[in-house]
Parts: structure tokens; C-alpha cells; sequence
């Protein structure tokens, strides 16, 4: 084990209620670091993530501030690991005590990168609507395909951890899902191969512009190399890329059939994944690629079927953060079913986004219901068509009243679940058990 921070001492930003904090301080703690980690939650709040901590808590060799952030833990420090959740970090006054004196601040992701054993076995994956799906699915064919790889990033967890169990090695491919916020800390590193859906207006709120958003997920080709490769979305083609990187952009309307996921959105994205693939392993024939990305079920959270409870179809899209791929949703269901036999719940956080497109759409569903700090606003876009229902248990019941059998539910926010949820996940969950309890 490395003792690389023997004697430094850290703070860590943010343990998160759900333990985001908890492999980054374990791994820190095992590569010899003294860590005092801090979160505005109260311990109550945190206790399950405490427990996941509490032999490095009793040992003395994490000193816990919770309720609660002091300057001082960041300004009388070695180094700060900051939560790329924290948004407009450049203007947070304890993000800014650091850097006023001089600390070294760093995210898990940067940690991650600089420690990664080969960078030509990196593929980075981004973009505003289709990331997730995209870079599962490039973990989901290299793997069927025979090759070591690894899946981290925005999708959750860590891998750091794998770097000293041997689960990491200089033959693994690693594929990364990367938000604009880990990006925007990301300065100085790019992966091998840059893969890029598109861009949308989106997270505003964290970025203060859609310039700065722009620029922040433009970060991911900006340190390619000579020789690397960077594989964009068919409306990227104005996005610049460094002299010497291998520039691929989609052509218009790329597409792959017969996948198990419904969506002509998921088509595009398969497309996408099979040249990202393609892009890193030369090895792997087109047909094989294919052949395993038709495979691919899905991931939790993203247009994933629930089941059928009286006759009526869920779906659980609550991984849709953005209007865009909110439509995108409804475009899949209309494409099978047909937009009339839809019930769609949407709303939540405010990031800023126009939610006109989701409102809109109210005439052509069976049913739109409306939840969270959004829900008045897209209730007044639909001038009428729509039911205000404030939480999901609500929507989920007034849904289940007007739904017919052979009719869709369909969980599709557009909008972040801050607010009445920690994150999308817990909000997906309490739909899958509502939707459950309708047999």
C-alpha cells in the first residue's frame, strides 16, 4: 500500500448522505493521510455514511465537522478534495480560503486521473443528454467483447480503490462517465479518447452560464495528445480539437437497429458507443461491436421498465435531468405506443432550463402530472392540461386513477431532484416502490 500522504493532512468536502465521501477518505486514510472531513449535514443526517467510517472515526485518524463548514479547515491545511457537486466553487468562501492560502485543492476524479496506469486506455464520455448511456455502453461491449475494463466517473462510487486492489492494471481499459462540474476541475488532463453526444442547455445553476457550462465540457479534449482521439456528436462539428488528435464526428441521423432499449435517441447513442469502441480498439470488428451493444439492457434509472402493475406499463427515467432527454423519452413512447396511452410525471429542482417543450406536450399525453419546486411553472405552461400534484406520491395516485390498461407510466422529471430528493436515484427508487404497491 502506498504511503504517498504519510503524515499530510486532508480535508475532505462532503460525505453525502448516501456515502459519496466514503471511498475517497478510506483510500486516503490507507495511503497514510490524517483526514478531517467536514459536511454542512448533521450527524443524524449522515449516519448511515458514518457508519461505513466509524473504525477510521474510533481510531482517530478521521476527525469529523459536521452542521457545518470552518475556513480554517481549509485555509490550515495540506491539501482540500472538494465535491465537484459544490457549485460555482470559485466563488464558495471555504473552496476560496484554500486557495487564499495557498492549500492544493483537488477533486476525487482529479486524484483518480493523475494515478490512472495507462492513459492510452482511457475513454472519457460526455455531454449534456445520452452520457450515461453512452459510456455504459462502451463498458458493456469492451467487456463482451473480452477486454479488462473498468466503469467509473459520474456514474458513482470510485476507483481509486482498484488501483491498489489489482482490479486496475495497465492492461484494463477504463471508461469514464465525466459531468461538466468534474470536468471543469479536470484542467490539464483528457483521456485517450474523448467521446462527446451533444450539448444542451443544462446545469446553469452550477455554472452561472451556458458559455461556462460549454467550456467546461469542452475541457475534455482540450489536453488531448497528438495521436489521440476525439469521436463527436453529429451537431459538434464546429468544436475544436488539438492539432494531431484524430477528429471523428457522427454523420447525420447515425443510428443503430434492433436494440433492447426502446428510443430512437438509444439508437443514436448505441451508434455512438460502437465508434467510440471502435475508436479505442481497432482489434474489434464493427460486427462485434454491434453484435454486443444489441445486448445492452439498460441501466437503472434510464427508461427502465419497472414492470406492469394492472395492466399499465412504468417506466423509471429518473436519471432525465433535462427537458431534452425528457423529450427524448416521450419520443420513445410515442414511436411504440403512442403518445395518447402516456401518463408522465415531470418536475422538481430548477436549473434553470426551458421547460416550455415538456408543458407543451400536455395536449398530446394522457396525462401530464406535475411535481417539485417546477411543477407550477410547467402546470401554468399547459395552460390547463396538466395536474399539479407537488410530490410523487401524489402524481404516482392521480396517475393510477386515469390510467387505462395498456397505458404507459412514465417517471421523466427534466428537472434535477434537489430539492425533495437527495439525488435521481432516491427518486427513482420511491417511484419503483409507488408504482409497486399499484397491484
Amino acid at each position: 500500500m502506498s504511503a504517498e500522504f504519510k503524515g499530510r493532512n486532508v480535508t475532505v468536502m462532503g460525505l453525502g448522505r448516501f456515502g459519496g465521501g466514503v471511498g475517497l477518505t478510506r483510500w486516503l486514510v490507507a495511503r497514510g493521510a490524517r483526514v478531517l472531513l467536514t459536511d454542512r449535514e448533521s450527524p443524524k443526517d449522515l449516519g448511515s455514511s458514518l457508519a461505513r467510517i466509524d473504525d477510521l472515526v474510533q481510531s482517530g485518524q478521521v476527525i469529523l465537522r459536521l452542521g457545518g463548514h470552518d475556513a480554517r479547515d481549509f485555509a490550515k491545511t495540506d491539501m482540500v478534495v472538494v465535491n465537484p457537486a459544490v457549485a460555482t466553487p470559485w466563488a464558495n468562501e471555504f473552496v476560496q480560503a484554500a486557495f487564499d492560502a495557498g492549500v492544493h485543492v483537488a477533486t476525487e476524479i482529479g486524484l483518480l486521473c493523475q494515478r490512472l496506469p495507462n492513459r492510452r486506455r482511457t475513454i472519457g464520455v460526455t455531454g449534456s443528454v445520452g452520457k450515461s448511456t453512452t459510456s455504459a455502453m462502451i463498458h458493456h461491449v469492451l467487456r463482451e467483447c473480452g477486454r479488462p475494463v473498468v466503469f467509473g466517473g459520474n456514474i458513482g462510487g470510485t476507483l481509486l480503490g482498484a488501483l491498489d486492489s489489482g482490479e486496475l492494471t495497465p492492461d484494463h481499459w477504463v471508461v469514464l462517465e465525466l459531468s461538466s462540474a468534474m470536468l471543469y476541475w479536470l484542467s490539464g488532463w483528457s483521456p485517450h479518447v474523448a467521446v462527446v453526444t451533444n450539448l444542451v442547455t443544462n446545469h446553469v445553476d452550477w455554472h452561472g452560464t451556458i458559455e461556462h457550462y460549454r467550456q467546461s465540457k469542452q475541457q475534455i479534449l482540450a489536453s488531448q495528445r497528438e495521436g489521440d482521439i476525439a469521436v463527436l456528436g453529429e451537431t459538434l462539428g464546429n468544436w475544436a480539437t488539438v492539432a494531431g488528435v484524430d477528429r471523428r464526428v457522427m454523420p447525420a441521423g447515425a443510428a443503430l437497429d434492433a436494440l433492447a432499449l426502446p428510443g430512437r435517441h438509444n439508437r443514436s447513442n448505441a451508434a455512438l458507443a460502437v465508434a467510440g469502441v471502435l475508436a479505442a480498439d481497432p482489434a474489434i470488428s464493427a460486427g462485434q461491436a454491434q453484435a454486443s451493444v444489441r445486448t445492452f439492457a439498460g441501466l437503472s434509472h434510464r427508461l427502465e421498465r419497472v414492470g406492469v402493475f394492472a395492466g399499465i406499463a412504468c417506466f423509471n427515467d429518473s436519471k432525465s435531468t433535462t427537458p431534452e432527454s425528457t423529450m427524448l423519452a416521450l419520443e420513445a413512447f410515442g414511436e411504440s405506443v403512442g403518445m395518447g396511452r402516456v401518463h408522465l410525471i415531470a418536475g422538481g429542482y430548477d436549473k434553470g432550463a426551458d421547460l416550455t417543450p415538456v408543458a407543451k406536450a400536455a395536449g398530446a399525453l394522457a396525462g401530464l402530472y406535475t411535481i417539485g419546486q417546477t411543477g407550477p411553472t410547467i402546470a401554468a405552461a399547459a395552460g390547463g392540461a396538466a395536474l399539479e400534484c407537488e410530490t410523487l406520491e401524489v402524481a404516482v395516485k392521480r396517475a393510477r386513477e386515469r390510467a387505462k390498461p395498456g397505458d404507459v407510466l412514465l417517471l421523466s422529471p427534466a428537472c434535477a431532484s434537489w430539492g425533495q430528493f437527495e439525488n435521481f436515484e432516491r427518486r427513482g427508487e420511491l417511484f419503483v416502490k409507488l408504482v409497486k404497491g399499484i397491484a
